[in-house]
């Protein structure tokens, strides 16, 4: 097989749990080829570059195999090449430091610990801004 659809190759190569979230991804503008966003059904061949965006990081994989069918996890070297940048494993790692400061959407308010730690991580004297209050009269 010298060329498959992405949809069924993402899915065939574990990038995505299962073709339905693929295709989604495709068509959401997630999933680029060669620095131009696909649909599901475009076709790929051995060499193509293949970058998938999962916030926060935009992962990049040379295609070295075109399959349609799900393969073991020992099989992926075979079948992909993860070139991801450096810097996008540094970013993902910051995300993960950082933690619940960018909260997930419909996860509701912050429980008390939660904000404690927000107030202790953007404390202002982190900014240097605490000395300005001691210089500042804001009377004038």
């Amino acid at each position: 097989m010298e060329v498959a659809r992405i949809d069924k190759w993402l899915w065939a190569a574990r990038i995505f749990k299962t073709r339905s979230i693929a295709a989604n991804a495709c068509k959401n503008g997630r999933v680029m080829l060669g620095g131009v966003t696909v649909k599901p059904s475009r076709t790929v061949k051995v060499g193509d570059v293949v970058s998938v965006k999962k916030p926060p990081v935009t992962y990049s994989f040379k295609i070295l195999k075109t399959i349609e069918q799900r393969v073991g996890a020992k099989l992926l070297p075979e079948i992909y090449e993860n070139v991801t940048d450096a810097k996008q494993y540094e970013l993902l790692e910051m995300s993960r430091i950082s933690g619940f400061v960018d909260r997930a959407r419909g996860t509701g308010r912050p429980t008390k610990k939660e904000r404690r730690a927000l107030d202790a991580f953007a404390e202002p004297a982190m900014f240097g801004f605490d000395d300005l209050d001691d210089e500042f009269d804001f009377d004038e």
